[in-house]
């Protein structure tokens, strides 16, 4: 598959469970996380202002999705940490391989800036997206162990050698039910977690 039928596949409600390890403290953070993943099409007006906004013909974009996200983790202080945010990533596939090319996105998964990424999908139609910043690089993989269950792995390197390496599994929790906007899922995610304090997530999606 290519990564719009990739992003398609993963479009709704997902909870996160996450293995953090911050190699220079040799230490380990666990989070939770509930995310909600929207596909775009490529008329979507929020796609077409992301690829002007990176100076990209809008037209060469496929679509991509908005993602939004809640939840904290292990190691935060109580009421002094709020994990949450929302992005939109836009897929502009190169001309002749639509299984590789640059992913948009509003909001980066190391840095918190617009960025410009590249993506290709591996020989087991995992999605690999690698991710260079001004001060570090990121690179993750995702792929579906099944179609409800979703596997991520990344890494981040700074300063000339990795700073951490995480793995997440992505359990779907809606499955076929109509996808609310990014804003009312926040304020819905926002009254789950003060529901539950113990409920541990990571800042990205």
């Amino acid at each position: 598959m290519d990564a719009m039928e990739f992003f398609q596949l993963s479009a709704g409600k997902w909870r996160s469970q996450r293995a953090t390890h911050h190699l220079a403290f040799k230490r380990s953070e666990i989070g939770e996380s509930d995310i909600q993943v929207e596909t775009l099409d490529a008329e979507h007006p929020e796609i077409i202002e992301l690829c002007r906004y990176h100076e990209i013909d809008p037209s060469l974009s496929v679509g991509g999705s908005r993602v939004a996200w809640l939840g904290t983790m292990a190691w935060d202080r109580e009421d002094e940490e709020n994990h949450q945010g929302k992005t939109i990533f836009a897929i502009v596939p190169d001309s002749d391989n639509p299984r590789q090319g640059k992913l948009l996105r509003e909001r980066g998964y190391a840095e918190i800036v617009p960025v410009v990424g590249l993506f290709h999908m591996d020989d087991e139609d995992g999605l690999v997206l690698t991710t260079e910043y001004e001060t570090m690089s990121s690179i993750e993989r995702f792929w579906f162990a099944s179609p409800n269950m979703r596997l991520r792995t990344s890494t981040v390197k700074r300063f000339g050698g990795f700073s951490t390496a995480s793995f997440c599994s992505e359990t779907r929790i809606e499955t076929s039910v109509e996808i609310a906007s990014a804003e009312e899922v926040t304020k819905r995610q926002e009254a789950d977690v003060l529901e539950k304090r113990q409920f541990y997530s990571v800042l990205g999606w």
